[in-house]
């Protein structure tokens, strides 16, 4: 799945930068996905499906046009991202994030120090003097908007190691430095896929082989058998 980041502290225009590539991609014809870090608890106008939320664990409100779902519990990015279906999701905030490229958003280039960790593609501010890219610049939200969609990428977060490197944070810094590829990713192209209604879960490289292996053993004292491609469904 592509997924690009959009960070910065508060008021440094994450929003507003985010609701411009959407526009820019939606003409497109892109499908984007938005996933969004709130700070705190988050309020719900006084409506009926909001009533329920103090006294249920999950709530789900359908309509013609559109479904609701609120959670009470945090749930990680990877969770999430079942849910969507899109060509991109732009992540906003998660600056602890460390799986996916991103665009930082400064309000002064002091910033820099605290936001850049070899995650960011480029720099965007309301002042085009401190940043690569100046929010307000419709032709640079175009740029962003192409390179959100050429350099996004996602890695599963599960530190297998079978990459070579000791955590996904380390391989995605490759990546974004064009030192190495997605494809480097064991867990993303494993010898095996295993996928719930549609959606397939990351394996690492243990997983994958035990999985494997023992398909593999169990199909080998079937009579006829023979190698080649094997497909699964329950």
């Amino acid at each position: 799945m592509k997924v690009f980041g959009i960070t910065g502290y508060k008021k440094s225009g994450k929003t507003t930068l985010g609701v411009k590539i959407s526009q820019k991609l939606s003409k497109q014809g892109i499908k984007v996905g938005i996933l969004k870090h709130v700070s705190g608890d988050m309020n719900f106008p006084d409506t009926d499906t909001a009533r329920y939320k103090s006294c249920a664990s999950l709530v789900c409100a359908i309509s013609s046009k559109e479904t609701e779902l609120l959670i009470q519990k945090e749930k990680s990015i990877e969770d999430m991202l079942a849910f969507f279906d899109s060509d991109i999701v732009l992540v906003e905030g998660f600056k602890k994030e460390k799986t996916f490229p991103r665009i930082v958003c400064l309000r002064d280039k002091s910033e820099e120090s605290d936001l850049l960790n070899g995650l960011q593609v480029a720099t965007a501010s309301f002042n085009k003097d401190i940043a690569d890219f100046d929010i307000n610049n419709d032709d640079h939200i175009k740029k962003i908007a192409s390179m959100a969609m050429s350099e996004s990428f996602k890695l599963p977060n599960l530190d297998c190691g079978a990459c070579g490197y000791e955590t996904c944070y380390n391989l995605a810094k490759k990546i974004v430095s064009k030192n190495e590829s997605i494809e480097k990713c064991i867990s993303l192209n494993p010898p095996i896929s295993v996928k719930v209604d549609g959606i397939a879960f990351p394996l690492n490289s243990f997983t994958s082989e035990m999985i494997k292996n023992t398909i593999l053993a169990m199909i080998s004292t079937l009579k006829g058998s023979k190698k080649g491609k094997v497909q699964i469904e329950l």
